[in-house]
C-alpha cells in the first residue's frame, strides 16, 4: 500500500462520507495504491455506516481522544505513507496529494499551513478570531522559538508522514496535542520536514460543533512544550534566579550603598532564596533532561550522559564541608566571645553563605542519587 489516510471521526454524520469521498477520489487522480481508514471514537450517529459506504474501511478505537484515534488509526493501516485530516470537512481532501510528493522526494514529515504565511488560505468563517490571531501564531512562534523548527501552522491537522517516522516518534499525547507532540517529536529526532500550503474552510457539521476546546486545548499544548523543553521550562528560570542571587551578594556583601539605603544581610537572606531557588531549577533541568533522553522523549544527552553519580556526590560533598565550615567559624567567634552577644552584621555574612551552600549541598547529593534511579532505567 502506497498512501494510508486516518479520519479521526466521533459524530462526524455530516461530513464523513464527503471526506472519504474526496480522499478516494484524490488518490486515484494521483494513481496511488491507497487505503482510507476512518478511527471511530465512539460515534452514536450514522458515522460509521456512511463512511463504509463512502469507500472507508472503519476502525473502532476504544480509548477516547482525537490522538488516542489517530494512533488508533495508524496502528491499523498499511501504507509507506501516512495522511492525517480531521473529518469535518474543513480540510479539502481533494488537497491531499500534495502532501505525498515532498515524503517521496525524501522528507520524513509533509506539514500543512493553512496561513498566508506559509502560502496557506484561510476562508472566511472558517477559524475564530482568537485562534487566528492570538492562539495559533502564538503557539507556532513558540515551537519555533523553543525547538528552533521551521513551521508557521504547528496546530494544522492536515499533513503527511511516512510510517517509518511515526514509528520512531512513538507519540503519547491521547488529546488535540497529538498534533503539536509530532512537529516537537520530529524536530528532536532531527527529521525533514517540509511546509505545505493547504486552505481551510469552514466546518461542515451542522449537528454539533467542533471538539476543539479553546483554552483547555490550549493550555495542554502549552503545558506540552513546557515537558519538552527542560531549557526552558527549569534551566533558564534557574540561572534567572542563580544571576539575581549572584548580584545580591556582590552587593550586600561589602555592605554598598544605593541612594543612601545600605544593602546588608537582609540582602543576603533574599539573594540565598534565590540562589536556592535558581540551584534547585537546575538540578531538575538535569534531573528532567537525563529522563527525557532515557524515555526517547528527546535524544540522549551525551554530556549528562558522561556525568556519573559519583562525580555529583562529590561535587556536594565537598560543597557541604564549605559550608559547615562556614557555620564553625561562627561558632568558634561565638565560643571566643564566651557565648555572649555577636556582631550579628559581620557574623550573619557566614552564616546565611554558609547555611546557604549547606542546604544546596544537600540538594545536590540527593538530585544526584536520584539521577542514579533515573538510570536504572533499562532500554527495550
Amino acid at each position: 500500500m502506497d498512501v494510508s489516510i486516518i479520519m479521526p471521526c466521533l459524530n462526524e454524520a455530516d461530513t464523513v462520507g464527503t471526506c472519504v469521498a474526496k480522499a478516494v477520489k484524490a488518490m486515484k487522480e494521483a494513481g496511488y495504491d491507497s487505503e482510507v481508514i476512518v478511527a471511530d471514537n465512539g460515534s452514536t450517529d450514522q458515522s460509521i455506516t456512511i463512511a463504509e459506504q463512502a469507500g472507508a474501511r472503519v476502525v473502532r478505537v476504544a480509548n477516547r481522544g482525537y490522538g488516542a484515534a489517530l494512533a488508533g488509526g495508524i496502528a491499523a493501516s498499511t501504507g509507506k505513507f501516512v495522511i492525517m485530516g480531521d473529518a469535518d470537512d474543513s480540510y479539502d481532501f481533494l488537497e491531499s496529494a500534495r502532501l505525498i510528493a515532498p515524503l517521496r522526494e525524501g522528507f520524513d514529515l509533509a506539514q500543512g499551513c493553512r496561513f498566508p504565511r506559509g502560502g496557506g488560505t484561510i476562508h472566511p468563517g472558517a477559524m475564530p478570531f482568537l485562534h487566528r490571531y492570538l492562539g495559533n501564531p502564538v503557539l507556532s512562534w513558540l515551537v519555533r522559538w523553543m525547538f528552533r523548527i521551521p513551521v508557521s501552522d504547528v496546530y494544522c491537522g492536515m499533513r503527511g508522514f511516512t510510517r517509518e517516522l511515526y514509528d520512531r516518534l512513538d507519540l503519547r499525547s491521547p488529546g488535540m496535542e497529538f498534533a503539536t507532540e509530532m512537529v516537537i517529536r520530529s524536530g528532536a529526532v532531527r527529521a525533514k520536514i517540509a511546509e505545505i500550503p493547504l486552505s481551510l474552510h469552514p466546518d461542515g457539521r451542522k449537528t454539533h460543533g467542533p471538539h476543539l476546546r479553546t483554552f483547555r486545548d490550549g493550555w495542554r499544548t502549552l503545558r506540552l512544550f513546557l515537558v519538552f523543553s527542560p531549557r526552558w521550562t527549569f534551566f533558564v528560570p534557574g540561572c534567572i534566579f542563580m544571576v539575581v542571587a549572584a548580584i545580591g551578594y556582590l552587593l550586600a556583601m561589602p555592605q554598598v550603598s544605593i541612594a543612601g539605603a545600605v544593602l546588608d544581610v537582609h540582602t543576603l537572606l533574599i539573594a540565598s532564596l534565590a540562589g536556592l531557588l535558581g540551584w534547585q531549577s537546575i538540578l531538575l533541568a538535569v534531573l528532567a533532561r537525563i529522563f527525557a533522553g532515557r524515555e526517547g522523549m528527546l535524544p540522549r544527552h551525551e554530556r549528562l550522559e558522561r556525568l556519573s553519580v559519583e562525580d555529583g556526590l562529590v561535587v556536594g560533598i565537598v560543597a557541604g564541608i564549605i559550608g559547615l565550615l562556614m557555620i564553625v567559624a561562627v561558632i568558634f567567634q561565638w565560643w571566643q566571645q564566651k557565648f555572649g552577644p555577636l556582631d550579628y552584621p559581620k557574623t550573619m555574612r557566614l552564616v546565611i553563605p554558609g547555611v546557604t551552600i549547606a542546604a544546596a549541598a544537600f540538594q545536590t547529593v540527593m538530585a544526584s542519587l536520584f539521577a542514579g534511579v533515573l538510570r536504572m532505567h533499562r532500554d527495550k
